[in-house]
């Protein structure tokens, strides 16, 4: 689904005020896979998910998605930020949030309707089609922008930080979320993340990056027992050796530069 050779991104363009920020990276992500992404802070990671998404170009290197070079956005991509609510357009209704990508598609108003109420419906909102963001909480509307990325039927959905702006409990009610929707529609998704216990739990494996410029340093595949529950696989003894050897992996790469 997607391939990633010998990326490199630089910003500064050579001055005194230059900056890398990703060196000599590869890596290769199966089709219905869900790859976790961490590293140390400022290791690079948000420049990857843009330069995967097409929304910025790399010094250096390929990226292709579904065998296609990625010159721009590709049509079967999509992203979902951290920051919900600089995300969604408060003046619209959510349920026209969410159908908002759907113009792109060659549908029209009702298929874009029905198309926005099913994705609702598959992150729990079914109800709150004609609500307005600001009358939701912080996880509501993560899950709104969420549901966004699904009403496009994207192949490849990229997550960046998603899960960084609410409390612990809805953290966990996402997380259980995103490994219900992958399931269920049957994605590819990449999610980067600052939280080694997040990128154990959800991964079907987990990259580790160095600090900046960065490069993969580890990459563990994550064999636990499905479907995952935040209680019992959180204590199974195969999770905590996980989620010890990334935090050895990033600490240590943190430190030694």
């Amino acid at each position: 689904m997607l391939e990633i050779d010998n990326l490199s991104h630089v910003y500064g363009g050579g001055g005194p005020n230059e900056h890398r920020a990703i060196e000599g990276l590869s890596l290769s992500v199966a089709e219905g896979e869900l790859l976790c992404i961490v590293g140390p802070s400022g290791c690079g990671k948000s420049t990857l998910l843009r330069s995967i998404a097409g929304l910025i170009t790399p010094t250096g290197g390929e990226i292709r998605v579904e065998g296609n070079l990625v010159r721009q956005t590709p049509d079967n991509l999509a992203v979902v930020f951290q920051d919900y609510s600089r995300s969604l357009f408060p003046w619209m209704s959510v349920a026209d949030n969410v159908a908002l990508p759907l113009r792109r598609k060659s549908l029209d108003k009702r298929q874009r309707r029905e198309a926005a109420h099913e994705a609702l419906e598959s992150v729990g909102l079914s109800d709150a089609g004609r609500k307005y963001p600001f009358q939701l909480s912080g996880g509501m509307q993560q899950r709104v922008a969420i549901a966004r990325a699904l009403a496009y039927r994207p192949s490849l959905m990229l997550m960046d930080e998603p899960f960084g702006s609410v409390d612990a409990q809805t953290r966990e009610d996402l997380e259980d979320l995103v490994l219900k929707v992958r399931s269920h529609h049957q994605m590819t998704i990449v999610l980067i993340t600052h939280d080694i216990d997040e990128s154990v739990y959800v991964g079907d494996r987990v990259v580790v990056l160095s600090k900046a410029p960065a490069q993969v340093v580890g990459d563990l595949k994550v064999d636990l027992p499905s479907p995952r529950d935040q209680i019992t696989t959180r204590e199974d003894p195969n999770f905590v050796h996980l989620r010890a050897e990334v935090g050895r992996m990033v600490r240590g790469h943190a430190a030694a530069v």
